[in-house]
């Protein structure tokens, strides 16, 4: 039977001290973030009267979750690195070490938080994010708009029309062209036998009707020879309707906006019809969702490890090195994105690589400061 193990004073005491100093730095590091320039436009719309001082607040909160996101490694690394830098300065670890504890019995209750916190940082870009997203779109009152191309293609991947959407928001969309390629094919070419051009539609869950249409049907010499109106039309019909519908829905949202049940159908979606960048993209990220809250863990080691210092041994190198980390983790992240986007790495590599890092250099400075 698993047994774990006695919590003690000292648990007690190192959880209490690395939660007091995590929670400071969090909150410094949101103060930072939302003050230079979040602020301040919030509160210019509030003396300008756009915003109530209540929804002043609600912008506040809602930009509050996706600081948070990224606060938690921070402040993590920060906290534990202040604390245990503060024991050994006034050679509380000594003591520890000679009172018999191993450094991962001391590690213990550092973890035990960590894992709180990776609880934390997966529910907040899960769901929180998401939510707060929606909040602030309703808020500022978000219209959102894409261009957006669909493909039908018939089971052995060759193109049966195109639906190119000029415009489209909320629900409506404007200035569509339908390209339709029929049953007329060559050897070398699949021939399109009709053009329509359709002034609004709506797309629906089992098919898109376009209205006000032009219709212009080509001959076989590539030339439209008759112009037909068209009241309303219906295209991409069934599954086809619900697939291009989907996709249309998503491109006009960025990843931060969606919980990881909707991503993980999406990615699904992306996979079936081929879309192979956007597919890698939306993979990579759907994985960092995963990843990185346990970069938290990682932090609070290095940052423990970072905290035992030798008494001639200059302190603020360690701050140094775990300001470096917090900057090459989150500057590297674009570029990762990019690797996956373009297929060089895949998706799970690119999203691991962080952690493989991280781990990297707990082992390197574990056995560097011969803990």
């Amino acid at each position: 039977m698993l047994k774990f193990p006695k919590i003690t004073i000292y648990d007690k005491y190192i959880f209490t001290q690395v939660f007091i100093t995590t929670f400071v730095a969090i909150l410094l590091f949101s103060v930072v973030w939302i003050a230079p320039e979040m602020l301040l436009k919030t509160i210019e719309k509030t003396l300008a009267g756009t915003y109530t001082p209540a929804t002043a607040v609600k912008v506040l909160a809602y930009e509050l979750p996706k600081i948070l996101g990224k606060a938690f490694p921070v402040g993590l690394l920060l906290g534990s690195l202040f604390t245990f830098d503060k024991l050994s300065k006034d050679s509380e670890l000594t003591i520890f070490r000679a009172v018999g504890l191993s450094f991962k019995r001391i590690l213990a209750p550092v973890l035990v938080f960590s894992i709180i916190v990776t609880v934390l940082c997966f529910i907040t870009y899960d769901k929180l994010i998401p939510m707060a997203e929606v909040g602030l779109n309703a808020i500022k009152g978000k219209d959102t708009t894409t261009q957006y191309i669909y493909t039908e293609k018939d089971e052995k991947n060759v193109p049966q029309d195109y639906v190119i959407v000029s415009r489209y928001s909320n629900g409506e969309m404007d200035d569509i062209i339908y390209l339709d390629f029929g049953e007329r094919r060559y050897t070398d070419v699949h021939e399109l036998t009709d053009i329509y051009y359709a002034k609004s539609g709506h797309p629906f869950e089992d098919k898109w009707t376009l209205s006000d249409i032009s219709h212009y049907e080509i001959s076989n010499d590539g030339i439209f020879h008759e112009v037909k109106h068209i009241d309303k039309m219906d295209v991409l019909k069934g599954e086809s309707a619900a697939n291009a519908h989907k996709l249309m829905v998503y491109s006009t949202k960025r990843d931060r906006e969606i919980t990881n049940a909707d991503l993980k159908s999406y990615i699904q979606l992306l996979k079936k019809e081929n879309l192979d960048e956007e597919y890698r993209t939306m993979l990579n990220k759907y994985y960092q969702r995963f990843f990185h809250p346990f970069v938290c863990v990682l932090l609070a080691i290095l940052g423990v490890i970072l905290g035992f210092s030798k008494p001639r041994e200059h302190r603020m190198v360690g701050f140094v090195i775990a300001i470096g980390c917090i900057f090459a983790y989150y500057i590297t992240l674009p570029f990762f994105d990019l690797l996956a986007a373009k297929g060089v790495l895949p998706p799970l590599i690119t999203a691991f690589i962080p952690l493989a890092a991280f781990s990297g250099a707990i082992i390197a400075l574990f056995k560097s400061k011969d803990i």
